[in-house]
C-alpha cells in the first residue's frame, strides 16, 4: 500500500471534523503527489504532540523558521510507510526521544494552514505520543530551542492550534 493509500484510509476513518477531513480526502484526490513537498497547491504533512501524562506536561518545539512554539512535525518521506510512521519519526528526531508512543485511536485533530509561497498549505495529520518516564530530550538542527511545558502554560506561548491539540489530546488521554 502506498502512503497515499495509507492517508486516504487514515482520513476515511477519521469521525471528527468533517468538513476538514474531506477538504483532505478532496485534495488527495485531486492531486496523486498531495503527500509530497513538491506540491505546490498544498500537501499532507504529520506531526505529534509529545506528552508527558504523568507530570501534566508537553514538549514543544521553538520552530527555527517560523520562530514560534510547536509539536513535533514536518513532511512526509519516501520511506514512511504510513502517515502514523510519519508523525512518530519526526517527533523521534525533533525530539531526541526513544521510546515514543503514539496514543491509541489515530489521529487526534487536522489542522489546515497557510505556508509561503511556493506552496500554499500543510494538511497536517495530527497525533500524540506518549514519552517514556524520565524522558530526556535533545535538541535538533530544526529548532531553536527545546522545552517542557505544564498544560497551563501552553495558551502562553503556543498558538491556538497547540492549544486545540493539547485539547483533544487531554480529552483522549
Amino acid at each position: 500500500m502506498s502512503l497515499h493509500d495509507d492517508a486516504v484510509l487514515v482520513l476515511k476513518s477519521y469521525e471528527d471534523q468533517e468538513e476538514l477531513r474531506q477538504a483532505y480526502l478532496d485534495h488527495l484526490q485531486a492531486h496523486p503527489d498531495g503527500m509530497w513537498k513538491a506540491c505546490e497547491a498544498g500537501h499532507i504533512t504529520a506531526s505529534a504532540l509529545v506528552i508527558d501524562p504523568e507530570q501534566g506536561r508537553v514538549l514543544l518545539t521553538l520552530h527555527k523558521k517560523l520562530r514560534m512554539w510547536l509539536q513535533m512535525g514536518g513532511h512526509c518521506e519516501p520511506q514512511d510507510a504510513t502517515v502514523e510512521a510519519a508523525a512518530l519519526r519526526e517527533a523521534t528526531e525533533e525530539s531526541g526521544i526513544t521510546g515514543l508512543m503514539l496514543l491509541p485511536g489515530g489521529p487526534v485533530r487536522l489542522d489546515r494552514h497557510p505556508i509561503p509561497p511556493p506552496c500554499h498549505c500543510h494538511f497536517d495529520v495530527q497525533y500524540a505520543v506518549l514519552a517514556p518516564a524520565a524522558a530526556v530530550q535533545e535538541i535538533s538542527d530544526e529548532s531553536l530551542d527545546l522545552r517542557w511545558f505544564a498544560y497551563d502554560e501552553v495558551a502562553d506561548v503556543a498558538d491556538e492550534s497547540v492549544v486545540r491539540l493539547l485539547g483533544a489530546t487531554r480529552a483522549r488521554l
